[in-house]
């Protein structure tokens, strides 16, 4: 199956709350969203009388992301959501501006279930996974959390970017970034994450994620998969993608690593010397998506595009609509070829 969607709620959506986008995403005839984690801000506190005994799951008052306890001489955090709260743990709590608690998330999954959403979340636009340092560590919470908080909603992958590479340059760079999404991947087991980690393709030169880059780590480190982001794809390698033979290598590369969960962005992009300037709408930008379609439908990959366009939902519509008309154009072709073919017969 192909599922457009847009990356976050639709701009032209009355409401601006995580169900609100859902609703409007299924009325505009869209399949797939990706949740944006724009900012991530964690409070330690106390548990609350009543929250004594309950599991962060049935808390509804906050989002607790880990309990602090300690354990002998050792001070432990417990992110098992089923763990039941004790009166002297300290309550790890996220405050992201998205949902309320656990049942809100879980009430999300189930409505993109009903209205055939597929949801997804993407982790705030600046990560650093390379220097290990506090911003490091901030940066590895924030994939863990979104992490739980997309398991919750049944979704299918949480997307991240990874960092530069600073002064530490390109190898080193390298090894830390394998070594944290290891430390990840072993945590998201532990804890028996569903959804999958996608590492995405960045679109400047002073940032790591080429798709070579991504493509060892999938090799290094079992479990994170390819996300190509197209328009920064095509931006980093001057332009490459042209014609749907360009895409096809693409969807190439990434196919025995990806298996069912298959997910890109797509935007219009303005780019020079192998650096992407801003991302454009896509009729705007000189990354355009027929030769995408027609390879889509030549080959009909299961695959989700998400619409990173500055104009979200509408150039996610536009997708849709190219891919339907080049997709008719084929049948029309097919059924007029056939028809040829039994006229010669009769």
């Amino acid at each position: 199956m192909i599922r457009f969607g847009p990356a976050g709620i639709p701009l032209s959506c009355k409401g601006r709350t995580l169900k609100d986008g859902i609703e409007d995403v299924h009325n505009l005839g869209l399949s797939a969203m990706e949740i944006q984690m724009v900012r991530v801000n964690i409070v330690d506190r106390s548990p609350d009388e009543e929250e004594v005994g309950l599991t962060p799951l049935q808390v509804e008052g906050d989002l607790i992301v880990a309990i602090g306890r300690r354990r002998g001489k050792k001070d432990i955090r417990i992110t098992d959501p089923s763990e039941k709260i004790k009166e002297e743990d300290t309550l790890i709590t996220l405050s992201s501006g998205l949902v309320q608690n656990y049942s809100e998330l879980k009430a999300l999954g189930l409505m993109g279930e009903e209205l055939d959403v597929e949801l997804s979340m993407h982790t705030p636009y600046y990560m650093d996974l390379s220097t290990n340092t506090e911003l490091t560590e901030k940066s590895m919470n924030s994939i863990r959390w979104a992490g739980r908080m997309t398991q919750q909603m049944k979704g299918r992958i949480v997307v991240t970017h990874m960092g530069l590479y600073g002064d530490l340059g390109k190898k080193k760079t390298k090894t830390n970034i394998t070594n944290n999404i290891s430390t990840i991947m072993d945590w998201w087991k532990e804890d028996g994450l569903k959804p999958a980690l996608g590492l995405e393709t960045s679109g400047r030169q002073e940032v790591f994620g080429s798709l070579d880059e991504i493509l060892d780590i999938c090799d290094d480190v079992k479990g994170p998969v390819p996300v190509v982001n197209f328009a920064h794809f095509h931006a980093r390698e001057n332009g490459i993608l042209r014609e749907p033979s360009d895409f096809a290598d693409v969807f190439d590369r990434t196919k025995s690593y990806v298996k069912h969960v298959n997910c890109t962005h797509f935007a219009g992009v303005e780019h020079e010397e192998g650096n992407e300037k801003r991302v454009t709408p896509i009729k705007k930008g000189d990354l355009r998506f027929e030769p995408l379609a027609e390879f889509l439908v030549e080959e009909m990959p299961g695959v989700t595009i998400i619409s990173s366009s500055p104009l979200l939902e509408h150039d996610a519509m536009y997708m849709k609509v190219i891919f339907e008309r080049v997709l008719m154009k084929k049948v029309t072709k097919e059924t007029k070829t056939k028809k040829v073919d039994r006229d010669r017969e009769d």
